[in-house]
Protein backbone atom coordinates (compact mmCIF):
# COMPACT_ATOMS: atom_id res chain seq x y z
CA UNK A 1 0.00 0.00 0.00
CA UNK A 2 1.80 3.23 -1.03
CA UNK A 3 1.76 5.86 2.02
CA UNK A 4 0.58 9.29 2.60
CA UNK A 5 2.09 11.24 4.44
CA UNK A 6 0.52 14.14 5.83
CA UNK A 7 3.34 16.63 7.59
CA UNK A 8 1.90 19.80 9.76
CA UNK A 9 4.70 22.47 10.09
CA UNK A 10 5.94 22.24 6.77
CA UNK A 11 8.10 25.48 6.74
CA UNK A 12 9.88 24.92 9.84
CA UNK A 13 13.38 23.06 10.67
CA UNK A 14 11.85 19.23 11.07
CA UNK A 15 9.00 19.34 8.78
CA UNK A 16 11.28 20.83 6.17
CA UNK A 17 13.79 17.41 6.26
CA UNK A 18 10.57 14.81 6.46
CA UNK A 19 8.94 16.48 3.45
CA UNK A 20 12.45 15.91 1.71
CA UNK A 21 13.39 13.01 2.62
CA UNK A 22 9.68 11.29 2.06
CA UNK A 23 9.14 13.09 -1.27
CA UNK A 24 11.92 11.30 -2.53
CA UNK A 25 10.39 7.84 -2.18
CA UNK A 26 8.60 6.11 -5.02
CA UNK A 27 6.58 4.66 -2.56
CA UNK A 28 4.72 7.81 -1.10
CA UNK A 29 2.73 10.81 -1.66
CA UNK A 30 2.96 13.69 0.13
CA UNK A 31 0.77 16.73 1.71
CA UNK A 32 2.39 19.31 3.16
CA UNK A 33 0.87 21.46 5.96
CA UNK A 34 1.93 25.06 6.77
CA UNK A 35 0.63 28.49 6.50
CA UNK A 36 3.34 29.99 4.36
CA UNK A 37 4.62 27.83 1.19
CA UNK A 38 7.79 26.35 2.13
CA UNK A 39 10.32 27.66 -0.71
CA UNK A 40 10.09 24.19 -1.95
CA UNK A 41 7.88 21.37 -1.77
CA UNK A 42 10.09 18.55 -3.21
CA UNK A 43 7.00 17.30 -4.92
CA UNK A 44 4.57 17.56 -2.14
CA UNK A 45 1.36 19.36 -2.45
CA UNK A 46 1.13 22.06 0.30
CA UNK A 47 -2.08 23.26 1.72
CA UNK A 48 -2.17 26.16 3.95
CA UNK A 49 -4.22 26.37 6.85
CA UNK A 50 -4.33 28.22 10.25
CA UNK A 51 -4.16 25.32 13.14
CA UNK A 52 -5.53 27.58 15.46
CA UNK A 53 -8.91 27.81 13.27
CA UNK A 54 -10.76 24.62 14.38
CA UNK A 55 -13.84 25.25 11.42
CA UNK A 56 -10.53 25.54 9.19
CA UNK A 57 -9.51 22.68 10.66
CA UNK A 58 -12.53 20.64 9.84
CA UNK A 59 -13.08 21.53 6.77
CA UNK A 60 -9.64 21.17 5.34
CA UNK A 61 -8.79 17.60 7.92
CA UNK A 62 -11.92 16.67 7.64
CA UNK A 63 -11.83 15.62 3.67
CA UNK A 64 -8.67 13.85 3.78
CA UNK A 65 -9.79 10.63 3.36
CA UNK A 66 -6.29 8.36 3.17
CA UNK A 67 -3.72 9.40 5.29
CA UNK A 68 -1.52 6.74 6.19
CA UNK A 69 1.38 8.49 8.45
CA UNK A 70 0.70 11.94 10.19
CA UNK A 71 3.94 13.79 11.00
CA UNK A 72 3.17 16.83 13.47
CA UNK A 73 5.95 19.62 14.13
CA UNK A 74 4.15 22.65 14.35
CA UNK A 75 4.72 24.55 16.63
CA UNK A 76 3.52 28.48 17.98
CA UNK A 77 6.22 30.44 20.17
CA UNK A 78 6.10 33.44 21.66
CA UNK A 79 7.88 36.94 19.99
CA UNK A 80 9.72 36.68 23.53
CA UNK A 81 11.21 32.87 23.02
CA UNK A 82 12.60 31.99 25.93
CA UNK A 83 10.24 33.32 28.46
CA UNK A 84 7.54 31.69 26.55
CA UNK A 85 8.43 28.05 27.12
CA UNK A 86 6.81 28.67 30.52
CA UNK A 87 3.73 31.18 29.11
CA UNK A 88 0.42 29.35 29.95
CA UNK A 89 -0.98 31.19 26.26
CA UNK A 90 1.58 29.59 24.56
CA UNK A 91 1.21 25.99 26.04
CA UNK A 92 -2.79 26.26 25.76
CA UNK A 93 -2.38 27.58 22.07
CA UNK A 94 -0.34 24.53 20.64
CA UNK A 95 -2.33 22.09 22.95
CA UNK A 96 -5.05 23.22 20.73
CA UNK A 97 -3.26 22.95 17.71
CA UNK A 98 -3.37 19.08 17.64
CA UNK A 99 -6.12 18.77 18.25
CA UNK A 100 -7.71 21.17 15.86
CA UNK A 101 -5.62 18.72 13.29
CA UNK A 102 -6.33 15.69 14.93
CA UNK A 103 -10.64 15.13 15.63
CA UNK A 104 -11.31 15.63 11.79
CA UNK A 105 -8.48 14.35 10.43
CA UNK A 106 -8.94 10.69 12.47
CA UNK A 107 -12.48 10.58 11.82
CA UNK A 108 -12.00 11.24 8.04
CA UNK A 109 -9.11 9.00 7.34
CA UNK A 110 -9.96 5.18 8.05
CA UNK A 111 -6.35 4.38 6.63
CA UNK A 112 -4.29 6.24 9.67
CA UNK A 113 -1.67 3.99 10.48
CA UNK A 114 1.01 5.96 12.60
CA UNK A 115 1.79 9.78 14.01
CA UNK A 116 4.85 11.07 15.24
CA UNK A 117 4.45 13.93 17.81
CA UNK A 118 7.83 16.34 18.74
CA UNK A 119 9.20 17.08 22.11
CA UNK A 120 12.23 17.95 23.00
CA UNK A 121 14.89 18.67 25.79
CA UNK A 122 12.12 20.87 27.75
CA UNK A 123 10.34 17.50 28.44
CA UNK A 124 13.35 17.16 31.40
CA UNK A 125 12.94 20.54 32.52
CA UNK A 126 15.84 21.73 31.00
CA UNK A 127 14.78 25.36 30.54
CA UNK A 128 13.95 25.87 34.10
CA UNK A 129 16.48 23.72 36.05
CA UNK A 130 19.50 21.95 36.50
CA UNK A 131 19.07 18.34 35.21
CA UNK A 132 20.65 14.76 36.02
CA UNK A 133 22.59 13.20 33.24
CA UNK A 134 21.70 11.97 30.91
CA UNK A 135 18.34 12.45 30.93
CA UNK A 136 16.68 9.05 30.38
CA UNK A 137 13.46 8.52 28.71
CA UNK A 138 10.32 7.41 31.37
CA UNK A 139 12.69 8.13 34.34
CA UNK A 140 13.85 11.72 33.87
CA UNK A 141 10.71 13.51 32.78
CA UNK A 142 9.35 16.65 34.47
CA UNK A 143 5.75 16.29 34.34
CA UNK A 144 5.49 18.88 37.58
CA UNK A 145 6.58 21.88 35.05
CA UNK A 146 3.37 23.30 33.19
CA UNK A 147 4.43 22.11 29.31
CA UNK A 148 2.38 21.81 26.14
CA UNK A 149 4.10 18.53 25.57
CA UNK A 150 2.10 16.92 28.43
CA UNK A 151 -1.19 17.76 27.09
CA UNK A 152 -0.44 16.77 23.91
CA UNK A 153 0.83 13.77 25.22
CA UNK A 154 -2.08 12.99 27.14
CA UNK A 155 -4.56 14.09 24.07
CA UNK A 156 -2.58 12.01 21.97
CA UNK A 157 -2.58 8.64 24.35
CA UNK A 158 -6.59 9.24 25.40
CA UNK A 159 -7.23 9.32 21.15
CA UNK A 160 -5.26 6.45 19.98
CA UNK A 161 -6.74 3.61 22.84
CA UNK A 162 -9.19 1.12 21.06
CA UNK A 163 -7.58 2.43 17.57
CA UNK A 164 -5.54 0.68 15.21
CA UNK A 165 -2.85 3.16 14.35
CA UNK A 166 -0.14 4.42 17.05
CA UNK A 167 2.04 7.04 17.62
CA UNK A 168 5.73 7.73 18.36
CA UNK A 169 7.53 10.63 20.36
CA UNK A 170 10.83 11.59 19.38
CA UNK A 171 12.80 14.26 21.72
CA UNK A 172 16.05 15.49 20.11
CA UNK A 173 18.11 18.03 21.36
CA UNK A 174 19.42 21.06 19.63
CA UNK A 175 18.45 20.62 16.06
CA UNK A 176 20.35 21.58 13.05
CA UNK A 177 19.69 21.90 9.80
CA UNK A 178 17.69 24.21 6.77
CA UNK A 179 14.68 26.57 6.88
CA UNK A 180 14.10 30.28 6.80
CA UNK A 181 12.74 32.37 9.26
CA UNK A 182 12.08 29.38 12.01
CA UNK A 183 12.40 30.72 15.66
CA UNK A 184 15.24 28.14 16.54
CA UNK A 185 17.36 28.00 13.72
CA UNK A 186 20.71 28.67 15.48
CA UNK A 187 22.67 28.31 11.85
CA UNK A 188 20.81 31.17 9.94
CA UNK A 189 21.49 33.13 13.02
CA UNK A 190 25.10 32.06 12.88
CA UNK A 191 25.30 32.95 9.25
CA UNK A 192 24.48 36.47 9.47
CA UNK A 193 26.39 37.40 12.12
CA UNK A 194 29.73 35.59 10.64
CA UNK A 195 28.87 37.26 7.22
CA UNK A 196 28.47 40.79 8.82
CA UNK A 197 32.03 40.20 10.32
CA UNK A 198 33.74 38.71 7.12
CA UNK A 199 32.68 42.02 5.48
CA UNK A 200 34.46 43.96 7.70
CA UNK A 201 37.69 42.23 6.97
CA UNK A 202 37.25 40.58 10.78
CA UNK A 203 38.11 36.71 12.42
CA UNK A 204 35.20 34.41 13.13
CA UNK A 205 34.83 35.79 16.80
CA UNK A 206 33.16 33.60 19.31
CA UNK A 207 29.88 35.92 20.92
CA UNK A 208 29.19 33.23 23.42
CA UNK A 209 30.25 33.76 27.53
CA UNK A 210 32.06 30.00 28.73
CA UNK A 211 32.21 26.97 27.07
CA UNK A 212 29.47 24.85 27.67
CA UNK A 213 29.61 20.55 26.71
CA UNK A 214 26.13 20.29 24.08
CA UNK A 215 24.71 17.34 21.91
CA UNK A 216 23.28 17.97 18.62
CA UNK A 217 20.82 16.33 16.72
CA UNK A 218 21.04 16.80 12.57
CA UNK A 219 17.33 17.10 11.32
CA UNK A 220 18.24 14.46 8.33
CA UNK A 221 19.17 11.92 11.00
CA UNK A 222 15.85 12.90 12.79
CA UNK A 223 14.02 12.30 9.51
CA UNK A 224 14.90 8.60 8.85
CA UNK A 225 14.13 8.43 12.08
CA UNK A 226 11.11 9.38 11.91
CA UNK A 227 10.12 7.32 8.97
CA UNK A 228 11.18 4.19 10.70
CA UNK A 229 9.48 4.70 13.43
CA UNK A 230 6.54 5.04 11.46
CA UNK A 231 6.95 1.16 10.15
CA UNK A 232 8.09 -0.65 13.60
CA UNK A 233 6.68 -2.50 15.92
CA UNK A 234 8.66 -1.10 18.79
CA UNK A 235 8.50 2.33 18.51
CA UNK A 236 4.63 2.05 18.90
CA UNK A 237 3.38 4.32 21.81
CA UNK A 238 7.20 5.24 22.81
CA UNK A 239 9.16 8.44 23.27
CA UNK A 240 12.73 8.40 22.32
CA UNK A 241 15.50 10.64 22.78
CA UNK A 242 17.33 11.34 19.59
CA UNK A 243 20.93 12.94 19.26
CA UNK A 244 24.14 12.37 17.15
CA UNK A 245 25.66 10.47 19.05
CA UNK A 246 28.92 12.51 20.16
CA UNK A 247 29.44 15.37 22.47
CA UNK A 248 30.77 18.25 20.85
CA UNK A 249 32.09 22.11 22.30
CA UNK A 250 32.32 25.15 20.36
CA UNK A 251 35.63 25.76 20.64
CA UNK A 252 37.11 22.19 19.20
CA UNK A 253 35.01 22.72 15.98
CA UNK A 254 35.26 26.48 15.13
CA UNK A 255 38.61 26.21 13.12
CA UNK A 256 36.30 23.94 10.89
CA UNK A 257 33.38 26.25 11.00
CA UNK A 258 35.61 29.22 10.40
CA UNK A 259 37.21 27.45 7.04
CA UNK A 260 33.91 26.21 5.93
CA UNK A 261 32.60 30.19 6.13
CA UNK A 262 36.23 31.10 4.91
CA UNK A 263 37.47 32.79 7.80
CA UNK A 264 40.07 32.75 10.16
CA UNK A 265 38.83 31.84 14.11
CA UNK A 266 38.68 34.36 15.91
CA UNK A 267 39.15 35.46 19.96
CA UNK A 268 36.38 35.12 22.65
CA UNK A 269 34.53 38.42 22.13
CA UNK A 270 30.67 38.66 23.65
CA UNK A 271 28.17 39.90 21.40
CA UNK A 272 24.16 39.93 21.90
CA UNK A 273 23.13 38.75 18.95
CA UNK A 274 19.83 39.46 20.12
CA UNK A 275 19.83 43.10 20.74
CA UNK A 276 22.96 44.02 17.99
CA UNK A 277 22.47 41.97 14.94
CA UNK A 278 18.86 43.30 14.02
CA UNK A 279 20.18 46.88 14.05
CA UNK A 280 22.43 46.06 10.85
CA UNK A 281 19.79 45.62 8.27
CA UNK A 282 21.17 47.92 5.96
CA UNK A 283 24.57 45.69 5.82
CA UNK A 284 22.50 42.85 5.59
CA UNK A 285 20.98 44.17 2.21
CA UNK A 286 24.43 45.27 1.06
CA UNK A 287 25.55 41.84 1.49
CA UNK A 288 23.06 40.20 -0.24
CA UNK A 289 23.29 42.77 -3.52
CA UNK A 290 27.37 42.19 -3.30
CA UNK A 291 27.28 38.41 -3.85
CA UNK A 292 23.55 37.18 -5.18
CA UNK A 293 22.00 36.18 -2.09
CA UNK A 294 18.56 34.88 -2.71
CA UNK A 295 18.22 35.68 1.34
CA UNK A 296 15.09 37.97 2.47
CA UNK A 297 15.93 40.70 5.28
CA UNK A 298 17.59 39.80 8.33
CA UNK A 299 13.79 39.64 10.35
CA UNK A 300 12.22 37.02 7.61
CA UNK A 301 15.85 35.06 7.17
CA UNK A 302 16.23 34.48 11.30
CA UNK A 303 13.42 34.78 12.74
CA UNK A 304 13.69 34.72 16.57
CA UNK A 305 16.71 32.85 16.28
CA UNK A 306 19.19 35.64 17.67
CA UNK A 307 17.59 34.55 21.16
CA UNK A 308 17.99 31.00 20.46
CA UNK A 309 21.82 31.06 19.51
CA UNK A 310 22.47 33.65 22.44
CA UNK A 311 20.79 31.19 24.78
CA UNK A 312 23.48 27.79 23.03
CA UNK A 313 26.55 30.09 22.97
CA UNK A 314 25.75 30.66 26.11
CA UNK A 315 26.18 34.74 26.13
CA UNK A 316 26.07 36.69 29.56
CA UNK A 317 27.16 33.11 31.51
CA UNK A 318 30.61 33.78 33.42
CA UNK A 319 30.12 30.28 35.00
CA UNK A 320 29.83 27.06 32.71
CA UNK A 321 26.32 25.58 32.76
CA UNK A 322 25.17 22.55 33.84
CA UNK A 323 25.48 20.82 30.33
CA UNK A 324 22.49 18.39 29.11
CA UNK A 325 23.21 15.88 27.97
CA UNK A 326 20.60 12.71 27.22
CA UNK A 327 20.76 9.24 26.49
CA UNK A 328 20.15 7.41 23.24
CA UNK A 329 19.97 3.75 24.34
CA UNK A 330 16.59 3.00 24.18
CA UNK A 331 16.13 3.95 20.72
CA UNK A 332 19.24 2.12 19.75
CA UNK A 333 17.78 -0.75 21.51
CA UNK A 334 14.59 -0.55 19.54
CA UNK A 335 16.72 -0.68 16.51
CA UNK A 336 17.41 2.69 15.03
CA UNK A 337 21.07 2.55 14.74
CA UNK A 338 22.11 5.47 12.85
CA UNK A 339 24.24 8.54 13.74
CA UNK A 340 26.01 11.84 13.00
CA UNK A 341 29.57 13.34 13.29
CA UNK A 342 28.79 17.02 14.73
CA UNK A 343 31.32 18.48 13.13
CA UNK A 344 30.92 16.91 9.96
CA UNK A 345 27.01 18.00 10.40
CA UNK A 346 28.09 22.07 10.83
CA UNK A 347 30.23 21.82 7.38
CA UNK A 348 27.42 20.05 5.70
CA UNK A 349 24.41 22.36 6.42
CA UNK A 350 26.44 25.47 5.95
CA UNK A 351 27.79 24.37 2.43
CA UNK A 352 24.50 23.94 1.56
CA UNK A 353 23.28 27.40 2.31
CA UNK A 354 26.35 28.66 0.17
CA UNK A 355 25.35 26.65 -2.57
CA UNK A 356 21.35 28.04 -2.34
CA UNK A 357 22.97 31.44 -2.07
CA UNK A 358 21.82 31.86 1.53
CA UNK A 359 25.15 32.71 2.77
CA UNK A 360 28.15 34.23 0.35
CA UNK A 361 30.50 31.33 -0.71
CA UNK A 362 33.88 31.62 0.75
Amino acid sequence: MKKKVLIIGATGLVGNAVMKYFGTKDDCSVIAVSRRKPAETFGARHVSVDLTNQEQCREVFGSMLDITHVVYTALFEKPNLISGWTDQEQIHTNALMLRNMLEPLEKASQTLRHVTLMQGAKAYGVHVKKIQNPAREGISEMHEQPNFYWLQEEYLKEKQKGKSWSWTIFRPAIIFGESIGSPMNVLTAFGVYAALLKEEGKPLHFPGGVETILVATDVDLLARAIAWAGETEKAKGEAFNITNGDVFVWSTIWKTIANTLGMEPGENVPLCLTEEIPKRETEWKYICEKYGLVSPGIKEFVGSSFEFADYYFSFGHKEMRYPPLYSDMKLHKAGFHEWEDTEEMFVKWFRLFQEKRLLPRP
